[in-house]
């Protein structure tokens, strides 16, 4: 469901586009990947939890605005993120 620290350290160092930084698009959608496909994978055991998939549509919704954010500003970024995650669009 949640990621660990040094999970979330790496995932900011490999998307990072200046030394850093913690908040740019490209780091936000990395770590909402990461924990979207903690979360798919628990729902497979835990088909009932509708607790935990009302917060995985929150986090889907999230990626996609920061996406589309993305898109707007730079359509270059936008595909080199979407071709790093395979993020299927």
């Amino acid at each position: 469901m949640s990621i660990d620290a040094v999970k979330k350290v790496a995932l900011v160092k490999e998307h990072a586009t200046h030394e850093g930084d913690t908040g740019s698009p490209e780091v936000q959608v990395a770590i909402l990947t990461t924990r979207i496909t903690n979360l798919t994978e628990h729902f497979k055991s835990h088909v009932k939890d509708n607790h935990s998939r009302r917060g995985l549509l929150r986090m889907v919704s999230r990626r996609r605005r920061l996406l589309d954010y993305v898109k707007a500003k730079d359509v270059k970024r936008y595909q080199a993120i979407i071709e790093r995650l395979g993020i299927r669009r």
